[in-house]
This record gives C-alpha cells, sequence and structure tokens, in this order.
C-alpha cells in the first residue's frame, strides 16, 4: 500500500485535476512531490477531517489555525502555488458543485474520507467567530465585530504594526522598498493631510481612528482640531494616552462612539482610513449620507478603502469565508466603481481616486516580517492559534495584492456648496509636487 503522502498527494490532484505544486508531508513521515518546493505538512488524519467536513477555504483554515495543517519552507511561495491553482479553477468556472459531479473526483473524496479516520467532525478552533449568517450592522453587532479584530491586545499590535501604530496601507514614495515602515506610515499620513487641505483651526473628524496616529499628526503638523472615533475600548485607551504623552489634549478627542453617533458636526474634513470595509453594502449609502451631512459646505473627505474586483453577477458575490470568520467579521469588499457610485448618491463631488494596491503589498509584508520576528512574543501575547490566523491572513494579502485580486484607493470627494466652489486647486495632484 502506497505510504500517507503519496495517496494524499495522488487524491488531491484527482480532486483538483491539476498537479499539486507542492510537496506533501504525512503524519507516518513520509513525503512526496517535487524536490526543493515548500511542504504542505498533514501532521495528523484529524486535518483531512476538517478539510472534507467544511470543504473549501474554512476547513483549510481551520486545519491552519489549529495547527493541523502547517506549511514547510516559504510560505509566500507555497500559497502563491496553491492559490493561483485554486484561482485558475475559479476563472474556469469550476466551481465545487460542478467539480462534486465528476465521479472521479467523488471516488477521491470517499478514499480521502476512509483515510481521514472516524467520520466525526472536529470542534472549530476556538479562534473561530460565531453569530448568525445575516450581517446586520447595526451598531452591536458592529461593535462586537471590531471589538473580536482589534481588542486582541495593544502589545501585539505594536509587535506587528511597529512603533508607528498605523494599520492602513502605508505610502512607499520616492525611497521606495528601502524606506522604513515608520517613515512611510508618516508620508501616508502626511499625504492623507495634504489631499484634505489641512490648516490651522480647522476641525477633522477621524472616522475609525485606531490608535491615534491619524488624529495626533494632523493636530500636531497642522494645527487642527481633531475629534477621533473608534468602537475599540483598548484602542480608545491607547490613543488617548499617546495624545497626552504629545501634549495635545486640546486640540484631539478620542471617543468610544459609533460614527453615526456623532452629533457635533461640521467639520471642515472627514479621514475615513480603513474603515470602511466593516460598513457593509447595505449600510454603505447610509454612512456615506452621514459623512456628507457632517461636513461643511467646501469640505472634504478622503476615503481610503479595500477594494475587490467587479464580478459579472454581483449578486454572487460572498465573502472570503476565512476573513469572516477568523479576521474581520461582517467585513464586505466593493468594487472602487461602486464606492465611487454611493459617494455620489450622497452628494458628493468626488474629484480624485489613487490606486495605491503595491503599496499595501510592500505594507503586508512589512508587519509578517515583525510576526514573524517576535513570533514567541506574539504568542504568549495571544494564543498559537491568534498569531497564525494573523500570519496566513496578511501573507496571503500581500499576495493578493500584488495578483491585482485586491486592491486599495484613496477616494478625495468634496461637499461643494450650490456654488459649486469646490475649494480644490485647478491643478490636480499637487500634494504629490
Amino acid at each position: 500500500m502506497a505510504d500517507a503522502a503519496s495517496r494524499l498527494r495522488s487524491l488531491a490532484e484527482q480532486m483538483l485535476g491539476a498537479p499539486l505544486p507542492v510537496r506533501v508531508k504525512a503524519w507516518d513521515g513520509s513525503q512526496d512531490g517535487p524536490p526543493g518546493a515548500p511542504a504542505l505538512v498533514v501532521r495528523n488524519r484529524r486535518a483531512l477531517r476538517r478539510m472534507l467536513f467544511k470543504p473549501g477555504e474554512l476547513g483549510l483554515a481551520r486545519a491552519w489555525v489549529s495547527g493541523d495543517l502547517e506549511i514547510e519552507g516559504d510560505l509566500y511561495t507555497a500559497l502563491d502555488a496553491v492559490a493561483g491553482l485554486l484561482w485558475e479553477r475559479d476563472e474556469d468556472a469550476r466551481g465545487l458543485l460542478e467539480a462534486a459531479r465528476d465521479p472521479a473526483v467523488r471516488a477521491a473524496a470517499r478514499d480521502l474520507l476512509r483515510l481521514a479516520g472516524p467520520p466525526v467532525p472536529p470542534a472549530p478552533p476556538r479562534e473561530e467567530v460565531r453569530r448568525p449568517l445575516r450581517k446586520l450592522h447595526t451598531r452591536r453587532t458592529d461593535k462586537r465585530a471590531v471589538s473580536h479584530h482589534y481588542d486582541v491586545g495593544n502589545d501585539f499590535y505594536e509587535l506587528v504594526l511597529g512603533p508607528s501604530m498605523v494599520y492602513s496601507c502605508a505610502y512607499w514614495d520616492a525611497a521606495g522598498e528601502g524606506a522604513t515602515l515608520e517613515s512611510a506610515q508618516r508620508d501616508k499620513l502626511e499625504l492623507v493631510c495634504a489631499k484634505l487641505g489641512l490648516r490651522d483651526g480647522q476641525r477633522l473628524l477621524d472616522v475609525g481612528c485606531g490608535w491615534g496616529s491619524m488624529a495626533i499628526h494632523a493636530a500636531r503638523e497642522h494645527g487642527v482640531s481633531v475629534v477621533g472615533v473608534t468602537l475599540s475600548q483598548e484602542q480608545a485607551a491607547y490613543a488617548r494616552k499617546r495624545v497626552a504623552d504629545e501634549g495635545l489634549t486640546d486640540r484631539v478627542e478620542i471617543r468610544v462612539q459609533d460614527y453615526r453617533d456623532v452629533m457635533d458636526g461640521p467639520f471642515d474634513a472627514i479621514s475615513s482610513i480603513g474603515m470602511a470595509e466593516h460598513v457593509g453594502a447595505e449600510r454603505y449609502l447610509q454612512y456615506a449620507r452621514r459623512l456628507h451631512s457632517l461636513l461643511k459646505p467646501g469640505g472634504r473627505l478622503l476615503n481610503h478603502q479595500i477594494a475587490r474586483r467587479p464580478q459579472r453577477d454581483e449578486s454572487a458575490y460572498e465573502v472570503d469565508a476565512f476573513i469572516d470568520a477568523y479576521v474581520f467579521p461582517d467585513g464586505e469588499l466593493a468594487p472602487v466603481g461602486t464606492t465611487v457610485t454611493q459617494l455620489e448618491r450622497a452628494g458628493f463631488e468626488v474629484r480624485d481616486v489613487e490606486s495605491i494596491r503595491e503599496h499595501y503589498a510592500l505594507t503586508l509584508r512589512r508587519w509578517v516580517a515583525n510576526l514573524e520576528a517576535g513570533w514567541d512574543q506574539a504568542v504568549g501575547l495571544t494564543s498559537p492559534g491568534r498569531a497564525r490566523v494573523w500570519r496566513l491572513y496578511m501573507a496571503a494579502s500581500a499576495l493578493a495584492f500584488e495578483r491585482n485580486r485586491i486592491g486599495v484607493n484613496q477616494v478625495l470627494a468634496v461637499r461643494t456648496p450650490e456654488s459649486g466652489a469646490s475649494g480644490l486647486p485647478l491643478r490636480t495632484r499637487t500634494w504629490n509636487a
């Protein structure tokens, strides 16, 4: 009888309908596949049960998070090879239902079930979110989703993000890859301030203010007064301490508050950096209208948001199962064109859209490097499963940005008054001059 690795590889290739581009290492010590290639390490039969009882991305995620499945060798190479295979399969419109009709695939699945051992589905890892299937995006559910992601612990985020404590795409300007993560994040914050045209004495609302980096930078470097809102108690406590340490308590207020509950407008400018992904498609127009109402006529919005590629049938869009269950519960991505349309429907005049997709790939690779360098500390601050979630999510996201499967855009919009005077300069992109 063939060893476990050979059987696994053969059965997987039957199910995928293509050669497996990585090695397979099994629980019995056997291995099979291209020499020198990264290896999928199947540590036990439970890993197979996780993948078979929940076919697709979620089963793979459960096996990874639990430690039943590992990657030996370069993580990016392995993820790129496997993701590329699955992506091509999806592009060929051979979904799971169609594949399941293939007699060879069904026979391979039966053989894998026999190899997997007792037909009992393992319990999901404790890091997985349990919640109703329908994404309500109420104040209560949004607060719970944000808490799951951001209340992991400020020390953990310090390890991953570095001293800047900015959890969004950095801007790798002239120095490119030679820049430090901290300088690239500072350049991103300055780019946002420049696009908003911030001036001394103005009021800025920072929606989803995180650990206060944007609020502090805008107040310190541009003399504005800032209200920063977040739904995370841990973020707010951290941000308030940073504001006090900078001596900016007279100009920066950090609140634990839903953006829908902000009532003390109008503001001269609003920054929303990496927050709109949490809003949800059903609530997005409400989000856009609320921000529009909080701006003065002539006020500017800078909406920095991850985007997905459009689909032929937008009604068939489903959120990424791994991200939804382990990273950003209830998060949703939209094509950039949809975002622009919704902002315009809310009354904004969209003046500039800048894609900075490659910048996010560089940023994520730096975060992964930080996590890997401090792995033992990260595990101690959270859990082995949580650290594994973050390593997979950030590495896979870096590849998705590099391969143009997702993007990130800064959309500059204005609440243009009835006179039509937007207040923007005639020459566009002056912030990059």
